[in-house]
């Protein structure tokens, strides 16, 4: 089955779709990019995504090369062409990169009269690991060494990786990033924590990235009375926590059940996070029927 991706106005097989060298998401890492699921076909949040995009691109100065109705063409054709790579439920993720393009020369300083490079491609989500829902995943604390401006979704993620694999090395599907003494975010995706039956997530700041599911599963918990706080969160908190959730577009809600080695709680998912997760999974079933407010 073919693998059809978009790049600079054209669909064409993942193996034909090639960049010059001289681009500056190559060289420098010039570029912010997004990820956005796709439920039976349907895409999740659409607008918000695109306004997240847009304002990555405002952080970097870079113009927008689509409009939104160019965008969302652009998907749907992607999720139409791959539509026999994906499952039964026909669910995938877009994955889309604009860099501020090629230029004549490796220069530091933003060139003049460039054109951007857009790239995007449609994978299959792959399915809930089932054991998850029974065992969670282990998770560890590190200090926070990324930049000033991590609510833009640049794709200068290297620090973001090397934490991530510092967690990996320690058998940790994530890292929960610390920085002065309070809990940001996980290398790759938001956190909620758990207390006294109140779901608490950091607020939104220069030093996260603000997540369209973390955001989808607030407006989940008001519209369902779920008591929450959006709020710092100091690491004492983070390790005294009845549950902790990661959350993200690709691993929607993921309950952390080990923390630096020891059990979160009673070291199973716990009881909001089943509420939650049964939520989250009727919102994506209204997504599948067009349903979805």
């Amino acid at each position: 089955m073919q693998n059809t991706v978009y790049l600079n106005g054209s669909f064409l097989p993942i193996e034909d779709a090639c960049i010059p060298v001289t681009d500056r998401g190559f060289l420098f890492g010039d570029g912010v990019y997004e990820v956005i699921p796709a439920y039976g076909g349907r895409l999740l949040r659409l607008s918000h995504h695109l306004q997240r995009l847009q304002s990555s691109l405002d952080g970097i100065r870079l113009a927008n090369p689509l409009s939104d109705a160019a965008w969302e063409e652009v998907f749907l054709q992607l999720l139409q062409r791959n539509r026999e790579r994906a499952g039964p439920e026909n669910d995938q993720s877009i994955y889309l990169q604009v860099t501020r393009g090629p230029a004549p020369k490796r220069d530091h300083s933003f060139p003049e009269h460039v054109t951007p490079t857009v790239y995007a491609t449609a994978n299959p989500i792959p399915a809930v690991d089932p054991e998850i829902a029974t065992r969670g995943i282990a998770a560890v604390t590190l200090e926070d060494i990324r930049w000033q401006w991590c609510d833009i979704k640049a794709i200068t993620l290297l620090a973001n990786v090397l934490m991530r694999q510092r967690a990996a090395d320690q058998d940790a599907a994530e890292a929960l990033l610390i920085r002065d003494g309070l809990m940001i975010e996980g290398s790759s995706s938001n956190v909620f924590v758990i207390r006294d039956g109140v779901m608490q997530t950091p607020p939104k700041s220069q030093l996260m990235l603000p997540g369209i599911t973390r955001d989808l599963v607030l407006e989940l918990a008001r519209a369902h009375k779920l008591p929450y706080r959006e709020c710092d969160i100091p690491e004492a908190t983070l390790r005294d926590a009845e549950e902790i959730w990661i959350t993200s577009s690709t691993r929607e809600i993921v309950p952390v059940t080990r923390l630096d080695a020891a059990p979160v709680g009673a070291g199973v998912p716990g009881p909001l996070w089943q509420v939650m997760t049964e939520h989250y999974r009727h919102y994506k079933t209204a997504v599948r029927s067009g349903n979805a407010g």
